[in-house]
């Protein structure tokens, strides 16, 4: 394991257990299956400062922006900040801070402190990790069209499990004007075919819409095994070659119509993402809720933060 991984590991642990005081350097570095020593060092190594000095400093972040609310008193926030007593608290805070609780409160400074590792403490309850490495916009673009073909399968995959009565009972829908009368097979066939369609507008192909009409489910995997991938590489492609600009020939629209690429890519994952949210609340009212929300936070910052 890299020291970027362990570090990253170690971040991750330290917000799960941000509030349990009596949890010591051992713990967390049994936690990462290291021994005590190896721990401290990998740790101080990636982020410049020892593991309890590093927890300190953001327990003291979390008291700062604590402090800026007037009704919050300095002994809860001590006590939230893992200090026993006020006197503790204060001392700690007036050193990294150049001034006491109450003091700061009425003149407020930055409340992130200096540290080489760029890890913060960021309301209400997160830490705030850097990128290992510059992230450019499509590489999120792309991550997010990877966690779309993905999230399509698994929704495909979940649907296995409803009889037809549930696969086409109508879905309450905000906006009838996206999709009509929708259910969850409509939908799901629906996010394949936007794929499938757009592959072959690129390629000046038309698309039948009647593979729509009552899809079975295998049908769509067969379809989502080509149309996923192959929508998937032309955005790669597409991105690497800086051609989000250029411009193709839609035959899909009566009469034809121009689009640019990038614009393609926006606007499937625009209406991608209100049917995957009906999708998912249709499989939630059936009892199949393990996708949740099917948000791409995970999965965008894996790909963000790996080396």
């Amino acid at each position: 394991m890299s020291t970027s991984d362990t570090f990253a590991r170690f971040v991750s642990c330290l917000a799960e257990a941000f509030d349990e005081h009596g949890l010591q350097s051992p713990d967390l570095a049994a936690k990462l299956h290291l021994s005590r020593s190896h721990f401290d060092r990998l740790v101080a190594g990636a982020a410049g400062e020892t593991p309890a000095r590093f927890r300190r400093r953001l327990l003291l972040e979390r008291a700062a922006f604590r402090l800026l609310d007037p009704d919050a008193r300095v002994l809860d926030v001590a006590v939230e900040a893992g200090y026993g007593s006020h006197e503790a608290f204060t001392r700690a805070f007036a050193h990294a801070y150049g001034a006491a609780p109450r003091e700061w409160r009425r003149e407020p400074t930055t409340v992130l402190l200096d540290t080489p590792n760029g890890v913060h403490f960021h309301p209400p309850a997160d830490l705030r990790l850097p990128s290992w490495r510059k992230v450019e916009s499509m590489d999120l673009v792309i991550r997010m069209v990877e966690h779309h073909v993905w999230l399509v399968g698994e929704m495909i995959e979940r649907a296995t499990r409803l009889d037809d009565a549930v696969l086409d009972r109508p879905l309450a829908t905000a906006n009838a004007d996206v999709d009509d009368d929708p259910t969850l097979r409509s939908l799901l066939s629906r996010l394949v075919g936007q794929m499938d369609m757009w592959n072959r507008a690129i390629a000046l192909q038309s698309y039948d819409w009647a593979v729509e009409n009552g899809e079975t489910l295998s049908g769509m995997r067969r379809r989502l095994e080509q149309a996923g991938p192959a929508f998937l590489e032309q955005v790669r492609r597409t991105a690497a070659d800086g051609r989000l600009g250029d411009t193709f020939v839609s035959l899909q629209d009566t009469p034809a119509k121009v689009y640019t690429y990038g614009g393609l890519i926006a606007h499937v994952l625009t209406f991608a993402a209100y049917r995957r949210t009906l999708v998912l609340g249709g499989l939630a009212a059936a009892g199949i809720n393990d996708l949740h929300f099917g948000d791409p936070r995970e999965w965008v910052a894996e790909g963000v933060h790996a080396d």
